[in-house]
């Protein structure tokens, strides 16, 4: 009750300096605007694996071949009305919608409809080095270098101009789900052309063009993004006329804008915030089980984080219980491994190192980490769905380290600026997490933890361990599910037993939104999708 108190009274001061009075004209009678919690570092999903950059753009300009169905998470169509598999698993070809057209903006009118050219200009352009746009942006594909897609995709062949089919050098369990992802966008080929030929190459990043509900106008970092709608859409205009990014990087002003109706929905409302939201006839908060990990992340080639008896010793100094009352309010329940129990590969014989101060004191002293070691955490700037609020969990970290001789500096950054940093491995320790991209287990593995992941600055232990790469991909290849269950319950074991991280939590994902707003669908494996909604 204390804390709900001192909640409402420091959002009624947040209220005033927003002005209390609701908002009846302008934006808020002609569209929605979504308080989302950061910038996006691009507006393409390919250059990037942040959920924040996702949600600002994925689901808003772009369609991939395929999708993950937002009610039960199945394989649907999306830019492709059909596909077929062989029977060796080794050829995917994909039958093209007709008639969809992309984005006329005041910097790109299109001529033609899309067509196979678009598909293959999109996947090239991360896959070919020698693609006249494969550097642009930085020349790094997060998701697609971590899962080795590239190097698995032999050639991509038009059939036709509505007809393309992908090669692969090998079967691949994981390959339509990636396929469905919010990463295999599809681009423009002909406003490719265009920037090519003005020596603008960056701005395909910049100034975005899809075939997605909106398109783009203007975005003012830490401000706004502002979106209108597609009268072309394929599936049909949206029913609201514009599309509003309100970039609000704390929590507790999200909640504000909310209650005084400056915000329609609101990202990621924390646990601490849930009372507030449901006394409000107005707000609708969605709630839904998220298939997601919260962990900490040692990194792995620094001393002497890159002794595993170190590691394990880290992980039984955290009191997990703490956490999940603290940061979590009953939202979440505790992690016992990566992979969160809803999922079919979920070893149960491995289990996180219990509680044990003690323990961990003497396995410190056995491995030469002398009393009064200080050492970083870094933790995430932004709340996130599998971590409402890093810096809290990082403090007490510090205060269950501090019981064992180990004294802790806590670090962050403007979100941007972190994610920067921790792909150059500058970091001792990091709270992070990560939220499953495709319904398939591999999503936990190769993205995040895979040899290919340290090369891109995707893997924030900084872990190489060929064994555990092995089993990833025998279970890729293996011929039916038991099989694969059995090398990804290999995998988990490699992981407890080395310790590059310890998993803290699976929580829930939430959203709230006005009563006003419907149709609004939010999904594990995507970002928040805006293409239906309406505003009575």
């Amino acid at each position: 009750m204390r804390q709900l108190f001192y909640t409402l009274s420091m959002l009624c001061s947040i209220a005033v300096m927003l002005g209390c009075q609701k908002q009846e004209s302008g934006v808020l009678k002609q569209g929605v605007v979504y308080c989302s919690e950061g910038n996006p570092e691009s507006f393409n999903p390919q250059l990037t694996n942040s959920a924040t950059t996702l949600d600002a753009t994925a689901r808003q300009l772009y369609n991939t071949l395929i999708k993950f169905d937002e009610e039960d998470g199945s394989i649907t169509h999306d830019l492709a009305s059909y596909w077929q598999v062989s029977e060796d698993g080794l050829h995917y070809t994909f039958q093209l919608r007709r008639g969809v057209q992309f984005h006329r903006t005041p910097y790109f009118i299109p001529t033609r409809e899309f067509n196979a050219d678009d598909v293959l200009f999109s996947f090239n352009r991360w896959r070919l080095k020698d693609h006249p746009f494969h550097d642009t942006g930085g020349g790094i594909y997060p998701f697609f270098d971590s899962v080795n897609l590239g190097e698995n995709i032999a050639d991509i062949v038009k059939v036709s101009d509505y007809v393309v089919r992908f090669e692969l050098n090998q079967a691949d369990h994981s390959f339509i789900h990636q396929l469905a992802s919010d990463y295999s966008i599809i681009l423009s080929e002909q406003y490719g052309t265009q920037l090519e030929v003005l020596n603008e190459f960056d701005d395909i990043d910049n100034y975005p063009i899809g075939t997605g509900p909106y398109h783009f106008v203007k975005y003012q970092k830490d401000a706004y993004i502002r979106y209108y709608a597609n009268p072309n859409y394929w599936e049909g205009k949206p029913k609201i006329k514009q599309l509003v990014f309100d970039i609000t990087t704390q929590s507790s002003t999200r909640l504000a804008k909310i209650l005084t109706q400056s915000c329609d929905v609101i990202a990621y409302p924390v646990s601490s915030e849930m009372a507030i939201l449901e006394q409000s006839e107005e707000i609708e908060v969605q709630a839904q089980p998220a298939m997601n990990t919260a962990f900490w992340a040692f990194n792995t080639i620094k001393p002497p984080f890159d002794n595993p008896k170190v590691r394990l010793a880290l992980s039984m100094a955290v009191d997990k219980d703490s956490i999940m009352q603290a940061v979590y309010y009953g939202t979440a329940f505790p992690a016992n491994g990566l992979l969160p129990p809803l999922s079919w590969a979920y070893n149960p014989k491995v289990k996180n190192p219990k509680y044990n101060p003690a323990m961990a004191q003497n396995l410190l002293r056995e491995a030469g980490v002398p009393f009064g070691f200080t050492m970083n955490i870094w933790a995430m700037p932004t709340e996130r769905p599998y971590n409402p609020n890093a810096l809290k969990m990082a403090e007490l970290i510090s205060q269950d380290l501090e019981q064992i001789g180990i004294k802790v500096n806590v670090v962050s950054f403007e979100w941007t600026t972190f994610r920067r940093a921790l792909s150059e491995s500058k970091h001792d320790t990091v709270l992070i997490g990560w939220s499953a991209d495709t319904p398939d287990p591999d999503s936990f593995f190769s993205p995040i933890l895979s040899c290919s992941a340290t090369i891109v600055g995707a893997n924030r232990s900084v872990w190489c361990n060929q064994e555990f790469d092995d089993q990833i991909r025998l279970a890729l290849n293996a011929k039916d599910q038991r099989a694969r269950r059995k090398h990804y319950h290999k995998a988990q074991e490699i992981l407890r037993e080395e310790m590059p991280i310890l998993p803290i939590a699976h929580s829930m994902r939430f959203q709230a939104k006005s009563t006003r707003v419907t149709n609004l669908n939010f999904s594990p494996y995507s970002g928040i999708n805006f293409a239906k909604v309406e505003k009575h």
